[in-house]
């Protein structure tokens, strides 16, 4: 009888999932095993044990460097959709050699001597401005939503040269006033296209 009802649950099982689950799982074989565990199995099964290794979730999760590496991911992420599909392959490499090394360490030096707690409530803006506002990305406190550090990207005209993109970036410690500047690439003498397109 238990053969029947084995092989009755296989065919329904086959049926209702149109075939994806096969017979030949090792489930339907454990099933089909005819043989019974002997006592001295069944014991050391019950036997087993588990060892479990409990670690602080904010060592874990928040360490300093890995609340800077993942704020220096998203801000690569950020320029680049503020690049859009045609400016961000023409300026992708010069971007990745001179100006995204001069943001991550602005980020260090202005975030890295945050008290552990305040950088976790980290959190970066996931709007860059289109058109020709000059917004990539804010870095703000995520409680207070207080901006931090603020990275922009102004299309610059000059004289006899052409078209520049003049990436700097703003601190509240002096209210967002001063332009420090991580630098400039040149885009060509034709005017460029809107961000985000």
């Amino acid at each position: 009888m238990k053969s029947w009802w084995q092989k009755s649950l296989m065919i329904a099982v086959a049926v209702l999932t149109l075939g994806a689950i096969s017979p030949n799982h090792m489930i339907w074989e454990n099933l089909l095993d005819d043989k019974a565990p002997s006592n001295s199995q069944a014991a050391a099964g019950n036997e087993k044990q588990y060892t479990y290794d409990f670690l602080d979730p904010s060592e874990l999760y928040y360490s300093s460097q890995s609340v800077l590496d993942t704020v220096h991911k998203a801000a690569e992420e950020q320029a680049y959709v503020k690049f859009g599909s045609r400016i961000g392959p023409v300026i992708q490499d010069e971007f990745q050699t001179s100006i995204l090394p001069n943001i991550q360490q602005a980020i260090n030096d202005h975030l890295a001597g945050l008290d552990p707690d305040k950088q976790r409530l980290l959190a970066i803006s996931e709007r860059p401005s289109g058109d020709h506002a000059e917004k990539i990305f804010h870095v703000y406190n995520s409680e207070t939503n207080k901006d931090l550090i603020r990275f922009h990207v102004r299309t610059e005209k000059k004289p006899q040269e052409g078209y520049f993109f003049n990436f700097h970036y703003h601190v509240a410690e002096d209210n967002f006033q001063q332009h420090i500047a991580l630098g400039d690439i040149y885009w060509s003498k034709n005017t460029p296209p809107k961000w985000l397109s």
